[in-house]
């Protein structure tokens, strides 16, 4: 059942609704992200549907899916489809968390360091050597996943050149974009490049 044209809103009752411009919405239409209910005098109006789907485009940009992503999700033929999307999506985020817990785990160490140094603490140093293994890991898979996908991924191995990573642990020892493990004597970088 359609809403009766006094329950449709204007493209900017819509965008002041969410906080976003109407470009935005202009451009989430043109990607096919958003169609509005009707048309009334060539004016776009959105309905309760369109306002769903506004909050779940921005949530999922809160949850760190593309508009490419969101449009996948949004086409997927079936619910088996959008299933599998969604948990390639869990998992990615999975790992995200835990890049950032690690880095959190430095920053806190580095926050509380005495010594004149953090990055030369024996402790510090230690977490690094800890770290060091998943994070070689996790490159390692996304070089397999490029070949066999063509594209890097979205993980952002830290430590390859000129790529800013996600692991947070950039500026440490090293140079912006690359893991800054600093007991390899290499400028920063850990040397699986």
């Amino acid at each position: 059942m359609q809403p009766s044209p006094a329950e449709l809103i204007t493209i900017g009752a819509l965008a002041e609704l969410f906080g976003v411009g109407t470009h935005v919405l202009r451009h989430w239409e043109a990607m096919g992200l958003l169609k509005p209910t009707e048309r009334v005098n060539g004016r776009r109006r959105y309905g309760e549907r369109d306002i769903a789907r506004v909050a779940l485009i921005q949530r999922g940009k809160a949850a760190g899916l593309s508009l490419q992503q969101m449009g996948e999700l949004i086409a997927a033929p079936n619910p088996d489809v959008r299933r599998a999307l969604l948990a390639q999506h869990r998992a990615e985020l999975n790992r995200r968390v835990e890049e950032l817990v690690a880095s959190r785990a430095l920053l806190d160490h580095a926050l509380e360091c005495q010594a004149t140094d953090f990055t030369l603490c024996p402790a510090f140093r230690k977490l690094m050597h800890e770290l060091r293994e998943p994070v070689v890991d996790r490159r390692t898979a996304l070089v397999g996943r490029r070949n066999a996908t063509g594209t890097a991924g979205s993980a952002g191995a830290a430590g390859s050149a000129g790529s800013a990573g996600t692991a947070g642990f950039a500026g440490f020892a090293g140079t912006a974009g690359t893991a800054g493990f600093a007991d390899g004597g290499d400028g920063g970088r850990d040397g699986a490049e």
